[in-house]
């Protein structure tokens, strides 16, 4: 397996979860100062190792599911997001 393959299965992992983040709290995005974001962006980079290789694992387990698990991912990451900008 190529040494990039990984970064950038994370980098368009990361930008999925944003893009949900975004749709899903627009409102408070908008509302968040600069470190309440960092917050947001600080909880889903804590959780990405493990979201991370949970799609890794599900992905070879049934390759076949490998965009389900792409997107479960995603949710999974932007759900730590939110919870991070919904405490305040």
């Amino acid at each position: 397996m190529n040494a990039t393959c990984p970064d950038t299965l994370a980098n368009k992992l990361a930008e999925a979860a944003l893009t949900v983040l975004v749709r899903s709290c627009r409102q408070e995005v908008a509302a968040a100062n600069r470190y309440e974001l960092e917050a947001a962006c600080a909880a889903m980079r804590a959780k990405s190792r493990a979201v991370m290789g949970q799609l890794l694992d599900d992905a070879r387990a049934a390759p076949w599911l490998a965009e389900a698990a792409f997107h479960a991912a995603a949710l999974d990451l932007a759900q730590a997001g939110i919870a991070s900008l919904r405490k305040r």
